[in-house]
């Protein structure tokens, strides 16, 4: 605890603490410290096993108080043209906008692209977020694309077996072909790895360009009947199954045509 006159009581790492206020991950956190934002009672801290009393201690990131709040875990349709940021991006709208003001706060777990629509969560709950979107977890996400011309079962296989894109290897570990004509197919696929674009990318190296792009689920969380726009809370036993569910999506064989979802 550093610098408290009181007696101490139970203390966090102070990198768990800023997370806990829903200001940052507890890894941003580290380089925020580390980088001298963060004050304990009004000393510029740089030592990540610095520990703090939450209830004594005062601690500033970057000369403003930060306290733990309320947990908000929040569902939301995300709108295509939207984009998922806190600072404005010339004519584009922010997804924060399609939210109640007092809840301005919220970080986004992860991220879309302006033009994909669908499922995305939000939380003042740096340690929610960071379970969500490490790889490690390999949570799975879960997304509809629809896509100029004909897929061929060969292009679900390469899907499956992935590319090499700018020195990243792309791959789904599930896919399934919903429709599929001259002009337009459709194709559920799921990923568990997160890498940028990475669904768009993966059409791209097959000579297949994305129209419309919609995540449909996150873990065990389907965006159901969510309209466009609007948002609800996610239930507590939804909430239970992201933060102590594993993945169950098996890695498909690329040898089948068509690869079912979990």
């Amino acid at each position: 605890m550093a610098g408290s006159e009181h007696s101490p009581g139970p203390t966090v790492r102070l990198q768990k603490y800023l997370a806990q206020c829903g200001v940052m991950s507890r890894r941003a956190g580290e380089q925020a410290i580390l980088d001298g934002h963060v004050e304990v009672n009004g000393e510029v801290v740089r030592r990540l096993g610095t520990r703090v009393d939450p209830v004594h201690d005062v601690v500033c990131l970057d000369g403003r108080m930060v306290r733990p709040r309320s947990k908000l875990y929040i569902a939301l349709n995300k709108p295509r043209g939207f984009v998922c940021s806190k600072r404005k991006q010339g004519r584009h709208r922010l997804v924060g906008e399609l939210l109640p003001p007092e809840w301005d706060g919220l970080q986004t777990v992860g991220r879309l692209d302006r033009d994909t629509e669908g499922l995305l969560f939000l939380t003042n709950d740096g340690d929610f977020a960071l379970r969500l979107t490490h790889p490690r977890y390999a949570v799975p996400k879960t997304y509809v694309a629809t896509v100029n011309g004909r897929v061929e079962p060969e292009t679900l296989n390469r899907l499956l077996r992935g590319v090499w894109d700018n020195g990243e290897r792309l791959r789904a570990a599930s896919v399934r072909l919903l429709s599929a004509s001259n002009k337009r197919s459709t194709v559920e696929l799921t990923l568990v790895e997160g890498k940028n674009r990475e669904v768009r990318r993966l059409f791209a190296a097959q000579g297949l360009t994305v129209s419309r792009l919609v995540r449909t689920r996150i873990g065990s969380v389907r965006l159901g009947e969510l309209k466009p726009g609007r948002w609800r809370a996610l239930t507590p036993p939804e909430f239970k199954s992201l933060v102590r569910g594993k993945s169950t999506v098996q890695r498909s064989n690329p040898g089948n045509d068509e690869a079912e979802v979990d």
